[in-house]
């Protein structure tokens, strides 16, 4: 066996998974037509997690492992309703705006991007902070430093939307509907709740009837916000 396979350190299998999230998310890069309003999504959030397993490859990260353990079941909510809806399964109902309207030619871009952004932080966001805590044994006060880390590089991601996405700044006139339908959503305000929620899921894990019921009223009420965001203008 050569010496630097002989020698090679084990793969932490987060940083793995980690590895083969990216790798799906690509394959539908690929594959979806580049307008597609879940292509659009995927395409930001891809740009988004590339930037984290970089940060985790550099040691950037007090927690790399928690880091790269929530990544991964944030990414992997998002990947199970891709898979679900191309099997003919109704996606959540926060996902379902984006669906229902990806290919809808009054929808502009960064409709699509903040649709997917609301489900992803205002749902998923909250139940991935409690399956990460089942994963790695730990209470969600023990992730909430990886939890800003992920809501920073979301907000991160929310102004490269706004920035690469929309027209030019010129042409975004007080009268456009793009403008107020940008100014319509707050991803700071979606964090602050999602935080609250996943503490109270965790809390309520134990009336497993009870987190079920507020987790199906989670899911309306983003569904609602993402109908909001991709009104055809």
């Amino acid at each position: 066996m050569p010496h630097s396979e002989q020698f090679a350190p084990p793969v932490p299998p987060a940083v793995a998974a980690l590895d083969g999230v990216l790798a799906r998310m690509r394959h539908l890069d690929a594959a979806l037509p580049p307008r597609d309003g879940v292509a659009v999504f995927n395409r930001v959030y891809l740009a988004a997690l590339r930037e984290a397993e970089r940060r985790v490859g550099r040691g950037l990260f007090r927690e790399p492992f928690a880091a790269a353990t929530l990544d991964v079941r944030l990414a992997e909510r998002y990947l199970a309703v891709v898979d679900a809806e191309a099997r003919g399964r109704r996606p959540p109902a926060c996902w379902r705006p984006l669906f229902r309207f990806r290919r809808h030619p009054g929808v502009r871009p960064p409709q699509f991007a903040l649709a997917g952004i609301n489900a992803h932080i205002g749902h998923d966001l909250a139940l991935a902070v409690v399956d990460a805590c089942r994963s790695l044994g730990c209470e969600p006060a023990d992730l909430e430093g990886e939890f800003d880390r992920v809501g920073d590089l979301l907000g991160t991601l929310e102004e490269r939307i706004r920035e690469e996405l929309t027209p030019d700044p010129d042409l975004l006139r007080i009268a456009d509907p793009l403008t107020h339908l940008l100014g319509s959503w707050s991803l700071e305000h979606a964090r602050d709740a999602t935080w609250s929620t996943a503490r109270t899921l965790w809390a309520l894990r134990r009336l497993p009837e009870v987190a079920q019921e507020l987790t199906d009223r989670l899911d309306a009420a983003v569904g609602f916000a993402g109908r909001m965001l991709l009104t055809p203008l």
